[in-house]
């Protein structure tokens, strides 16, 4: 199971430490834009995608439970905490990310559960 190798990785991204987080990565990792949808490639795409969505939000993702999956992926329940830029919480949920991890490296994450639910702020 790659549990240290990936709450480092968390922790790494909380703390905005993209280069450590890219380097975790596989040249041609296939990762998904939770934010606007689709899917990003390589680590230029990721960085690209990660600078844009900080600009606009401030997310924080903290593991709480992992798993292997019937396909061999590592599958992360995470507390997901996105807020404005003012420090307003946007999203607050749990969600499921499945990892393919070769040769120490991340290949590719997929988000089981929606990211980006009805805002709690679109209560009006």
């Amino acid at each position: 199971m790659q549990d240290e190798f990936l709450r480092a990785i968390y922790k790494a991204f909380n703390a905005r430490e993209i280069d450590s987080v890219l380097a975790a990565m596989h040249p041609d990792v296939d990762w998904p834009n939770g934010m606007e949808g689709g899917r990003v490639h390589g680590r230029r795409g990721v960085r690209e995608y990660w600078t844009r969505q900080w600009s606009m939000v401030n997310p924080r993702v903290d593991p709480v439970h992992f798993e292997e999956d019937a396909l061999g992926r590592v599958v992360t329940e995470v507390h997901q905490v996105v807020r404005n830029l003012e420090g307003g919480i946007l999203v607050d949920q749990m969600v499921r990310h499945a990892y393919v991890i070769e040769g120490g490296l991340i290949k590719s994450m997929e988000i089981l559960e929606s990211a980006m639910p009805t805002p709690i702020s679109s209560q009006k």
